[in-house]
């Protein structure tokens, strides 16, 4: 049985007091999630403080992206060691935006992830496509690449501590979402590429999120779907009720 992960990825929102403030928000009106996973990943600048305020609570902190290197003359540059000294478990990948902005290609992602892992921190994978390559009919072609690029040289041992995110580029931000069938669908595919690439068990144990204006009035029906294991947030996660309500998703058994 795959735990679902909800994960918030705030990107580059929220000073430091802002942080605090939607923390004390968010614990307030956590409640139990004893079946379900809750990852917040702010700034870089936000770490140390979120650090404190979540011990002892179910939420995990996150970041949203690390270096491959442990240390060196990388300016700007946070290692995987740093991530873990400040008590980050889990640290995203590959994000879009990362691939667009910052020149980060597909090796550059692996590099990352494997180093992630060797550090003991949870690589969550994002993949996706743009409008073009679904309007073309490559989406499946560009999705599968990006998960066999990702995962190169990673061995089935560490493959259980690896999160995959589809996220669709199209629906980032944009407030257009994939249909749960589609989102479904490119789950299926994802499952389906892991058990070639390691076997059929591996891949139905691995958690694939869906990301790309996930909102509370679509979480309960992207989350009914049987390939879907959490969501990564955007948006809707920088405020605490919007949060709360995604986090809180109705269970399948309950649609």
């Amino acid at each position: 049985m795959r735990t679902p992960l909800i994960a918030g990825n705030w990107k580059m929102y929220k000073t430091v007091s802002e942080a605090g403030d939607l923390v004390e928000a968010l614990l307030a009106g956590l409640g139990a999630v004893s079946d379900r996973e809750v990852v917040v990943c702010p700034p870089f600048t936000a770490l140390h403080l979120l650090s404190s305020l979540f011990a002892g609570t179910p939420i995990a902190l996150g970041a949203q992206d690390v270096f491959y290197e442990s240390q060196g003359a990388y300016t700007g540059a946070i290692s995987p060691p740093m991530l873990r000294d400040v008590g980050c478990r889990y640290v995203i990948v590959g994000h879009s935006e990362r691939r667009q902005y910052f020149g980060d290609d597909d090796a550059v992602v692996n590099r990352k992830l494997r180093a992630a892992l060797a550090h003991g921190l949870r690589p969550i994978l994002c993949v996706g496509e743009t409008k073009p390559q679904r309007d073309a009919g490559t989406a499946e072609q560009v999705v599968v690449a990006q998960v066999q690029a990702g995962l190169a040289d990673v061995g089935a041992t560490q493959l259980p501590d690896v999160v995959i995110a589809y996220e669709p580029i199209w629906a980032i931000g944009t407030g257009d979402t994939a249909t749960a069938a589609d989102a479904q669908a490119m789950h299926a595919t994802i499952r389906a590429t892991l058990a070639a690439l390691y076997t059929p068990e591996l891949a139905q144990n691995l958690r694939i999120q869906y990301g790309g204006s996930v909102k509370p009035d679509n979480v309960d029906e992207l989350m009914a779907q049987p390939n879907i294991d959490g969501a990564l947030v955007g948006g809707a996660s920088l405020k605490a009720d919007s949060f709360l309500r995604i986090v809180h998703f109705r269970k399948r058994s309950m649609l």
